[in-house]
């Protein structure tokens, strides 16, 4: 665990993983998700130095209880993710693009 992290939050990584890890995940997909809710959880409350667009805006994990946990389809990831990983993959143009768009370029439809 990070040290940034409070006793809290390990607990809650602990538990989420352990989770994902009873419903099938394996454990390298398990600690990515529990990772993930932890730290978008800290970014929403003002703990990280730095933080994305769609972390702060967005609801919480808890929240959005799976909706768009990487699903294809009507309820597949925002425009925001789609953004974020069109920047990783250094796509040009990614910032006038549509959502339909973005996915086409990330090879999604």
């Amino acid at each position: 665990m990070p040290k940034e992290w409070t006793d809290k939050q390990e607990r809650q990584y602990e538990h989420i993983k352990d989770s994902a890890e009873d419903r099938g995940a394996s454990t390298g997909r398990a600690e990515e998700i529990a990772a993930r809710t932890v730290n978008k959880n800290r970014a929403q409350a003002g703990q990280t130095k730095t933080a994305s667009r769609s972390s702060l805006q967005d609801k919480s994990p808890q929240q959005r209880g799976g909706q768009r946990s990487g699903r294809r389809g009507p309820k597949g990831p925002t425009r925001d993710q789609l953004y974020n990983e069109a920047k990783k993959r250094n796509i040009k143009g990614r910032s006038s693009m549509t959502k339909n768009q973005l996915a086409h370029a990330l090879g999604r439809d």
